[in-house]
């Protein structure tokens, strides 16, 4: 069973939060490289990071920078930061009371399908929305989770943009669970004009525990990608 180390890095400047990322990344990469040159099998750790960051913007590589609707004086006075980053996907926005999970995994341990990895990140907050009540899905040619597809009212409630490299994946999802929403107002989210965004706070009409929603959410990941955690 593969083994996964958890860290729960709290309230993380962006740009910290990528820095640390692309460390374990790198090591992940670097064990595989030495084990083909070497002909070796030295087992590589895979990571979950969940974290909150203060406002910022990311842009992923094949984004429209037009979908940032704001200057940069406008961004200093809402103490908002703007990142044009590696992942895929267009622009989201991270705050506090979103959680932000970045699964660093070698899925050479797993599975070698990104189609399959980012049906199951979606799996795990569907299922997880549905612990409190909360019937979701996804939408066809979209990436994320979203209530009421197909009709008026569709939103979205978690965003996923990952990059990989040699089935070694980073970046994840931004789960809307008690953000300030008016953020997204500044954007078109990932690119998308016709749907709005929401939060389990929004949706229930009260503040929700995080630390649960961090709880269920892992037993969810852990079960759906059947891997075992090596520092509980």
């Amino acid at each position: 069973m593969p083994k996964v180390v958890f860290q729960d890095l709290g309230l993380i400047d962006y740009k910290e939060a990528w820095d640390y990322q692309e460390k374990r990344f790198n090591e992940i990469l670097d064990v595989k490289k030495n084990n083909r040159k070497k002909n070796r099998q030295d087992p590589t750790l895979s990571y979950l990071l969940f974290c909150e960051h203060p406002h910022v913007y990311t842009l992923g590589k094949s984004g429209d920078e037009n979908n940032l609707l704001v200057n940069e004086d406008y961004l200093k006075s809402r103490e908002a930061t703007f990142y044009k980053i590696n992942r895929g996907g267009d622009i989201t926005y991270h705050g506090p009371g979103q959680i932000v999970g970045y699964p660093i995994l070698d899925l050479d341990n797993f599975f070698t399908d990104i189609h399959k990895y980012l049906r199951y990140l979606e799996e795990a907050v569907i299922l997880t929305l549905a612990d409190y009540g909360i019937e979701s899905t996804r939408s066809d040619g979209e990436t994320g989770v979203w209530l009421d597809v197909g009709g008026e009212k569709a939103r979205k409630i978690c965003a996923l943009g990952v990059r990989s490299s040699r089935w070694v994946t980073m970046h994840g999802f931004a789960f809307n669970v008690n953000c300030d929403l008016s953020y997204f107002g500044n954007i078109i989210p990932c690119g998308i004009v016709d749907k709005s965004v929401t939060s389990m706070q929004k949706e229930l009409s009260k503040e929700v525990d995080m630390q649960e929603v961090q709880h269920k959410l892992k037993g969810h990941l852990k079960k759906l990608f059947d891997f075992q955690f090596v520092n509980e």
